[in-house]
């Protein structure tokens, strides 16, 4: 455990790092923003943030490999890699939006073991490790213990999503649209935000049908420290299905059964 303590406190650093960047160039006049060849966004802040812990990482874990969204894979190392998503929510950056953050992983295989997410334009962080639970505050310094609801039924339910787009896309609409009718209330807060509400149990389903291994590495040690449950839309475990499915456990079952089209079915 003490090496995860030491990784962690590592996050940490790096968060440190990248806030400081991001919030020199959130709303600035002159933020350079073009478009990536899948059509996303990306900021000069995306690749500053990016850029920045790599540097860091080289000198202080130069036998970890990495991953980061916008320079792809450096290092043979796939035992250790930390896995960087510099700015989630960059069209919430780019439009003024404060609600977005930096997330960093470190993961063991195909296991992400620590995870932080940073959103300093809220003034708000959480992070988890393996085994030494999930915490929230403005920093390691004022942390306090996270953990998911133990609401049982949907009908009591507060479930999130990110848009009704990718579910279209995936022929999951009608059944994303009957679960939001089971259940108590829906928003959709989109990105990193609500996997992290879920692990302050203060919703209890979040749902994405396509992310990618850097939209995903970080949320999971925080929602499963805090007790939650993280699948695909399979119910595999983990992040290597490119979708999501996180609940506080108690609803997962349900869940899964409901978002598969031939899985409707009456309370």
């Amino acid at each position: 455990m003490a090496r995860l303590d030491d990784d962690l406190a590592l996050a940490h650093v790096l968060a440190d790092t990248a806030d400081s960047i991001s919030m020199s160039r959130f709303k600035a006049l002159d933020l350079y923003v073009e478009s990536k060849p899948d059509l996303t966004p990306v900021s000069d802040a995306d690749t500053a943030v990016e850029k920045a812990l790599r540097m860091t990482l080289a000198r202080t874990r130069s036998r970890d490999g990495v991953l980061g969204e916008e320079f792809g894979v450096s290092g043979a190392n796939r035992n250790r890699q930390w896995v960087i998503d510099p700015i989630d929510g960059t069209k919430n950056y780019i439009r003024g939006v404060p609600i977005w953050g930096t997330l960093i992983s470190l993961m063991e295989g195909d296991t992400p073991v620590v995870g932080l997410v940073s959103a300093p334009a809220i003034g708000r962080r959480w992070w988890a490790a393996r085994g030494l639970g999930a915490f929230a505050g403005r920093h390691q310094s004022n942390a306090v213990p996270i953990k998911v609801s133990g609401v049982r039924r949907l009908a009591d339910a507060s479930f999130c999503y990110s848009s009704l787009d990718g579910w279209e896309q995936t022929g999951r609409l009608s059944s994303v649209l009957d679960l939001m009718r089971k259940t108590w209330r829906s928003r959709a807060y989109g990105d990193f935000y609500g996997y992290m509400l879920l692990a302050e149990g203060a919703l209890d389903i979040m749902v994405e049908p396509e992310l990618m291994l850097w939209d995903m590495a970080a949320l999971v040690p925080i929602v499963t420290e805090a007790g939650g449950a993280f699948s695909d839309l399979s119910g595999r475990p983990g992040v290597g299905g490119g979708s999501a499915v996180a609940t506080n456990g108690q609803l997962h079952t349900d869940v899964l059964e409901r978002l598969t089209p031939s899985g409707l079915h009456a309370l």
